[in-house]
């Protein structure tokens, strides 16, 4: 049978990519997945080989020691690495996330300083802007930065919640309101480049991380809350610097967030050839009244539809990370992407 999910047009090193990461998935995550899960155990050892493949500096520009690979590579790693388990693929999603944001947001000072650290690993990125009272409705957002009693820089108070990599990033993209007069509050928001310590507690004065939120699942990654009090930023953290950056935290936000979808829909497709794998596996393996069960009707209909919604998802999934590359917005087909290979997924499982 041959694989489901095949992206034509791939370019060689695409598909040598594609080839490494299947095997590291192979052989060091699938066989470890499932005893990490359950132990809620951060996974340091294939933290470790990823970064020694590389795949922390996956998209960041070659000059500054990235790959220099497009959106769709990405999202073709992501689908393997969920493949193997899903909590891996978390702990380079919002690394990735900020590593674009100040690829294409940031000043000159801030792509010098953080994205050589990022491309090996040794600085990892967090995303910030869910709160306790807002998560898509940003406009809702209450932390908010004012200018500090010296002028050179901002105060920030407020709570965050849900970042994944909390713990172990070193910089946080943090969206929060700042009063600048615009009309509209989209025009009166910003994004801080907060850095901090690796860990919990206070990571830097006045931020502090205070400890794993515990859930039901997406185990192994860290997910945290976020207490900023009377923390104070350099005008050199606004993202794009305080001359272009104040005021325009929104867009560069929803900039990002499309790419997140990609990658959200990304995951969901390798769940679901993961479970498609493993249920031809069982077809085959298991016989009742006298032949396998892949030769019952009811079960090859089951399984071809299953591989026909994970198909239906890769395509789309695809084909946004493609536009995005193109430099062409991908807001709608992002979020179809994300709708459609998640429901999928869930009915594929």
């Amino acid at each position: 049978m041959a694989r489901l999910a095949q992206t034509p047009g791939l370019t060689d090193l695409q598909q040598d990519i594609l080839t490494a990461v299947r095997e590291f998935v192979d052989k060091e995550i699938i066989p470890h997945a499932q005893h990490l899960e359950h132990a809620d155990e951060y996974p340091e050892d294939i933290v470790a080989g990823m970064a020694g493949m590389g795949l922390f500096g996956l998209t960041i520009a070659e000059e500054y020691g990235g790959l220099g690979e497009s959106l769709l590579t990405y999202a073709l790693v992501v689908e393997e690495l969920s493949r193997g388990w899903m909590s891996i693929s978390g702990i380079v999603n919002t690394h990735f996330i900020v590593a674009y944001l100040i690829a294409r947001h940031g000043t000159a000072e801030q792509r010098a300083r953080l994205l050589p650290r990022m491309a090996t690993g040794e600085v990892r990125g967090a995303f910030s802007m869910s709160e306790p009272g807002c998560g898509s409705d940003v406009a809702a957002i209450r932390t908010r930065a004012v200018p500090s009693a010296a002028g050179d820089g901002y105060v920030i108070n407020g709570q965050k919640m849900w970042l994944t990599n909390g713990a172990r990033s070193s910089v946080v993209a943090t969206l929060v309101k700042t009063d600048l007069g615009a009309e509209s509050v989209y025009g009166n928001m910003t994004t801080f480049l907060l850095e901090k310590s690796p860990g919990f507690g206070e990571t830097a004065p006045g931020l502090t991380i205070p400890g794993k939120i515990e859930k039901m699942g997406y185990k192994g990654v860290e997910t945290t809350e976020m207490i900023l009090s009377d923390a104070v930023a350099p005008a050199s953290a606004v993202l794009g610097g305080p001359d272009d950056g104040l005021g325009r935290g929104f867009a560069q936000m929803m900039d990002g967030i499309e790419v997140g979808r990609v990658n959200v829909a990304a995951r969901a497709c390798g769940i679901s050839i993961r479970a498609f794998e493993l249920a031809v596996a069982y077809a085959q393996q298991r016989e009742t009244f006298g032949k396998p069960l892949h030769e019952h009707q009811a079960i090859a209909f089951k399984l071809a539809e299953m591989g026909t919604r994970i198909e239906a998802a890769h395509a789309l999934m695809v084909n946004a990370a493609r536009l995005k590359d193109s430099g062409q917005r991908n807001d709608v087909e992002a979020g179809m992407a994300k709708l459609l290979a998640s429901e999928f997924c869930a009915e594929v499982v």
